[in-house]
């Protein structure tokens, strides 16, 4: 395997399958499947999700709520997504651990550094809930930030696209794809990957960044095999 501990970013949308909201037990036990593939090739997973199929902190503030009540909200959202995946993983036989930072100690373990890299080291699967536990911060911010802490080689942005592209490939047909950019090419380009702050954070650290398309079999373990699967971000 090119990588040997792994940061995945996976969205809440990703986990409404062709619903409208909430989550569809048939989208997530598929994500858990191929998770499965690559962990049981001895890959360390960590994983942080989204809340955006549940609620999304920002949309809510915009509609006249408390920014950061509304972010709040989110963060909550983002753990009942942790607890979704963590049953769905444990259905398919991978022991999975629940850390958030914000303390619910009757469902989750709190973040702890040691504790999340130790869980890594003997074979579990590590969910990060409730982003970084601050509001006017993303999960985005929230992957890379616990991908630094933890020493992830590589975060995984696992989208509904197969990579970055000149424009939107939903929007238009004709947009072309990258296989690789630098950091610099990014901003240069003003492609949106991540908010700032997150991609900042993951410039400044040199932590690669691999957007891909999570919906395509085996596409994750692809990625991990190296192979020329989506677009890879970095120095």
């Amino acid at each position: 395997m090119k990588y040997k501990r792994i940061l995945l970013k996976l969205s809440g949308e990703a986990l409404m399958g062709d619903q409208t909201h909430g989550i569809d037990p048939v989208k997530i036990d598929t994500y858990a499947k191929e998770i499965k593939k690559v962990f049981d090739k001895g890959m360390e997973i960590a994983i942080v999700i989204g809340g955006g199929n549940i609620f999304r902190g920002i949309s809510g503030a915009s509609k006249g709520m408390d920014r950061v009540q509304a972010d709040y909200m989110g963060m909550l959202a983002t753990v009942i997504n942790g607890l979704a995946l963590q049953g769905a993983l444990e259905n398919n036989n991978v022991p999975t651990r629940l850390q958030t930072a914000i303390k619910i100690e009757a469902i989750a373990e709190p973040f702890i550094k040691r504790k999340a890299t130790r869980h890594l080291e003997k074979g579990r699967v590590v969910i990060f809930g409730s982003g970084t536990g601050n509001p006017y911060f993303t999960t985005d911010s929230a992957a890379v930030l616990r991908a630094i802490e933890i020493n992830a080689d590589v975060i995984l942005k696992g989208t509904r696209v197969d990579g970055i592209y000149t424009e939107d490939p939903e929007k238009n047909d004709k947009a072309t794809k990258f296989d690789s950019l630098s950091f610099d090419e990014v901003l240069k380009k003003g492609l949106k990957i991540m908010d700032t702050t997150a991609f900042t954070l993951s410039q400044e650290n040199n932590l690669p960044i691999i957007v891909f398309d999570m919906n395509t079999p085996n596409n994750l373990d692809n990625v991990l095999m190296g192979k020329n699967v989506g677009t890879k971000v970095d120095l």
